[in-house]
């Protein structure tokens, strides 16, 4: 598990906002190295599908050709999308999170985005599931807050968008039941819905996480926390966190591929 440190932490009704160093040496080197790039590059879905395609080649010119297209995978290293990486595999360790599905999987071009939300899985909680939906945001931004927090693509609006259009919520949820679906986190799916429907549609585990390479500061979550206790509506829940890097935001890739700046 990676090693941190809590550098502050509040509250304000429901939602909880705190900061976490992440500290340099072997336990970052290793977290970023395997539990991050596994994220990144979808280590599982990718072995499944290299498996797939070998068990159906089956002549030398067939296996050769296959080669060429297995070789030609782009691997995915835009700061964003490790910064997503990131904050999935440090929410799983430490916020008992699961991803039933990585959205990976369904960009149709290497360097496409998805919409939606960042974030989609469920938390388990004394035994509870509930939905998790969140927004990653990644900034070497030296303002306090940084830019990447305010405004309509901002963090505090997308989480309240998150919390408050059935539209957007229908969409998300409708694309995770179908990847749910015959598979072990159908059971997930329901409970998560019947506390979901039974809540009024409040019973969600929203996340905001920060990934920053500056000077910790905890003006880079106060104000978007204490804005959000006034706008969302118990039972739901807000975490609002910003992890701070022990090495600059352009050197992650460096990280991901096992070797240090």
């Amino acid at each position: 598990m990676i090693t941190t440190t809590v550098l502050y932490d509040d509250n304000q009704q429901q939602v909880i906002w705190h900061g976490i160093n992440l500290e340099k040496g072997a336990s970052f080197d290793s977290f970023m190295a395997n539990e991050v790039a596994s994220r990144l590059h979808d280590k599982e879905g990718a072995e499944e599908f290299e498996s797939h395609l070998r068990g159906l080649a089956s002549t030398e010119f067939e296996r050769d050709s296959l080669r060429k297209i297995l070789e030609a995978e782009i691997p995915e290293e835009r700061e964003w999308a490790i910064g997503e990486a990131l904050a999935e595999a440090y929410l799983s360790q430490h916020h008992n999170v699961i991803w039933p599905w990585n959205m990976k999987r369904d960009k149709r071009s290497p360097k496409a985005s998805l919409p939606g939300a960042d974030l989609i899985g469920f938390q388990i909680n004394n035994g509870k599931v509930r939905f998790v939906l969140g927004e990653v945001k990644t900034s070497s931004d030296k303002k306090t807050p940084p830019g990447v927090m305010n405004g309509r693509s901002g963090m505090k609006h997308q989480i309240d968008k998150l919390a408050s259009d059935p539209g957007l919520l229908n969409g998300l949820l409708r694309w995770l039941l179908f990847r749910c679906r015959n598979t072990v986190n159908e059971s997930s799916f329901n409970e998560a819905i019947g506390c979901l429907l039974n809540s009024g549609n409040k019973a969600l585990s929203l996340y905001g996480v920060l990934i920053r390479d500056t000077t910790p500061n905890q003006l880079d979550l106060r104000s978007r926390g204490k804005a959000l206790s006034k706008i969302l509506q118990d039972p739901t829940t807000c975490h609002l966190i910003a992890i701070y890097l022990p090495c600059t935001v352009k050197e992650l890739p460096d990280y991901i591929n096992g070797c240090e700046s």
